[in-house]
């Protein structure tokens, strides 16, 4: 008989662990489907090993995995693969803003032979307009990179084992796993769903890890920002052979300008483009330069469960 695996990321979550395990469980033993529960403890400074740890006791559907620190969610999700047994594996947040009953359908959908099954967002749920305006931001240039349409793309997704062995084969230590799933293509369909409010606990995604999140990952996914110092080189070029020219004009007419201002202006511009330029370039390099070490996405401190 298949298998279901379910990879939940958690940090800081034992308000929700205990309810999302109940109901996950409620809705695949109601749906008749063989599963199991793959719990990854990305570092968490509460309870939350505490309760994996019981819930696996208890249930022998329940896996645990406990980093030795932080790694952040993207390792989260991997390790979670990396651990999954299952023919199948969806990946969805510990929260319950993943609508779980939108699993069984997921589940139909792979039954159906389909490889890759996006969770697509029908809305964002309760979102600040600046929030809405950088998202749309950050996935039109991560379509442009991935060429799939990733505006309403989200971590919800189920995956065949071949698809999970494909991504777990790739070697780069910063993976995006929302653009890499759809990027390795195969047989793919979508379902939506609608972004749930959390009934326990708070978001431990403050504004400055969304920023960094969003920067890291289209470093690690797009050359975007590198063709941005191009652009801007062309165009510091065009201002500067427009400002030559407006300059030998006025020159010629008598009309020179004195003083240094506009000098000035020009060695502001130009150096702000280049430190910025400089800057785009050296944050390349230093995600190369993190590649290189070899370093792993995470380290495991920890198991819970029957494979412990």
């Amino acid at each position: 008989m298949s298998r279901l695996s379910v990879v939940l990321p958690a940090y800081n979550e034992e308000q929700m662990l205990a309810k999302t395990c109940r109901t996950l469980k409620k809705i695949l033993d109601l749906a008749e489907i063989n599963y199991e529960l793959v719990i990854v403890d990305d570092g968490s400074m509460d309870q939350t090993w505490k309760i994996i740890e019981e819930t696996a006791e208890k249930d022998r559907n329940v896996t645990g995995v406990h980093f030795s620190r932080n790694f952040g969610k993207e390792s989260a999700i991997f390790a979670g693969l990396a651990n999954a047994e299952g023919d199948c594996c969806a990946v969805m947040d510990c929260d319950l803003q993943h609508p779980p009953e939108v699993l069984v359908s997921m589940y139909r959908l792979w039954e159906q032979g389909y490889e890759v099954v996006e969770g697509v967002k029908r809305s964002r749920g309760k979102e600040s307009a600046i929030h809405r305006a950088c998202a749309g931001l950050f996935y039109k240039m991560m379509s442009k990179a991935v060429k799939i349409d990733m505006s309403r793309a989200s971590d919800f997704k189920l995956l065949d084992r071949k698809a999970v062995d494909a991504l777990l084969g790739m070697p780069e230590k910063n993976a995006f796993f929302r653009a890499l799933s759809s990027w390795i293509g195969y047989r793919s369909t979508s379902v939506e769903f609608d972004v749930q409010e959390r009934t326990e606990g708070e978001s431990k995604w403050s504004t400055w890890s969304l920023i960094k999140y969003a920067v890291t990952n289209v470093v690690a996914f797009s050359t975007a920002p590198m063709q941005f110092v191009t652009v801007a080189g062309i165009f510091t070029f065009l201002f500067a052979i427009v400002l030559g020219i407006e300059s030998l004009v006025r020159y010629f007419t008598g009309h020179t300008v004195e003083g240094f201002t506009t000098v000035i202006l020009l060695i502001l511009i130009v150096g702000s483009l280049i430190m910025m330029s400089l800057g785009i370039i050296g944050y390349y390099i230093s995600k190369i330069y993190e590649e290189v070490k070899g370093r792993p996405k995470y380290l495991i401190s920890k198991k819970a469960g029957k494979r412990k």
